[in-house]
């Protein structure tokens, strides 16, 4: 097969979509050693370094930005299609969302969640106006989609009513150097650059209403004035949109001296991270997925989730559950994550157990056999 994929977001994307664009891309290019690939890549001004390099791997770099390309072919809708870059295709692959024009290619398109659709009140407008627009048109064209849970799945097929037989679940994965780091060494370098002098809950992703993290914070606000903590709460992650409520809830609380944001992390840094971290608290109000929370437990950091879309899935058995609107509960969920040692090894066992299922080299495996079967659909 002569198979094209979008490359675009490994290059563009440090997290998130970026990352599960690395990692299944990468497990595939060690996998698959017979079939071509070209690799399209929206390449003007940033770094190809992570482009898989192999004898039938082949990377095409585009002299245009990732704004450039959805300018010209979701909101223009200029239909140059992509062999124009990548020439002749049987198969061709968006791990991001939408399809560009092709001319006689299968395609496949991953869709990693529906939550401008599901929870739009989470979403920025301009962004979900464009997502409304330009997904649903991607999914129709698309001869096989491919989402990350069961209930991204779900949704795809109530939501856009796409037939099940078209949807396909891989879950990610978790790379292999997500383990529990006990280096003194870069333990001690990661607590110094992000300045961890205490024990600390550990919160992770985008300031975005849908991490919902005033919530975070009320339930951390609670178990810091009955409980007497010595834990701060460690926010990592840029800014996002709506974020101003995030800094306000904090101030309101009275808790500027235990509520650190530390911004971006170094990827590197984020296995001792997690490995420092009495805990991970992710209660956000919608996942696709929720890689954080498996990364967590294959670090041996307990976890602490919401009990909605598809963090189950993820957190399955292993992990503590609280709604995210019950703030109690929450702060009940916090307490015995960090306070109770002997449920503390139970999660740490539990939780390495339900990491090793998700493996970048299974879903490589899984998408190689989604490839053969939509060409074999032709």
């Amino acid at each position: 097969m002569r198979i094209g994929i979008d490359y675009t977001p490994a290059v563009r994307q440090g997290a998130g979509i970026g990352r599960y664009t690395r990692g299944l891309i990468g497990a595939l290019a060690e996998l698959d050693r017979e079939n071509s690939y070209r690799l399209f890549v929206a390449a003007r001004g940033v770094s190809t370094a992570s482009v898989p390099r192999a004898a039938n791997w082949r990377p095409c770099l585009a002299p245009l930005t990732d704004r450039e390309t959805s300018l010209l072919w979701q909101r223009l809708r200029l239909p140059l299609p992509v062999e124009l870059f990548l020439g002749p295709l049987d198969l061709f692959h968006s791990p991001d969302f939408v399809l560009p024009p092709v001319l006689r290619a299968r395609t496949v398109l991953t869709v990693h969640d529906l939550s401008f659709l599901r929870v739009p009140q989470y979403a920025h407008p301009v962004l979900r106006a464009y997502l409304e627009r330009v997904v649903p048109r991607s999914v129709r064209r698309a001869h096989l989609i491919l989402a990350d849970s069961e209930n991204t799945r779900r949704d795809v097929m109530e939501l856009l009513s796409v037939p099940g037989e078209r949807v396909r679940v891989i879950y990610p994965g978790v790379e292999a150097r997500f383990r529990r780091v006990t280096d003194p060494a870069v333990l001690a370098a990661v607590r110094a650059r992000y300045g961890l002098e205490r024990p600390f809950i550990l919160g992770l992703g985008t300031l975005e209403p849908r991490k919902n993290w005033p919530g975070l914070i009320e339930a951390y606000g609670r178990l810091v004035r009955r409980a007497r903590v010595p834990h701060d709460l460690v926010i990592v992650g840029g800014k996002g949109w709506l974020y101003e409520p995030i800094f306000q809830k904090v101030e309101e609380l009275g808790l500027g001296q235990r509520v650190r944001f530390a911004g971006h992390a170094r990827d590197e840094d984020l296995p001792a991270l997690y490995s420092l971290a009495a805990c991970l608290a992710y209660p956000s109000f919608y996942e696709g997925f929720g890689i954080p929370v498996i990364e967590a437990m294959a670090c041996g950091t307990p976890v602490v989730t919401a009990p909605i879309s598809s963090l189950p899935e993820a957190g399955g058995e292993a992990a503590l559950y609280a709604e995210p609107g019950d703030a109690d509960a929450l702060a009940d969920a916090l307490e015995r994550a960090i306070g109770d040692e002997a449920l503390r090894g139970r999660l740490r066992q539990a939780g390495q157990v339900q990491a090793s299922r998700f493996t970048w080299q299974g879903a490589a495996a899984q998408l190689l056999a989604a490839y053969r079967a939509v060409m074999r659909s032709a």
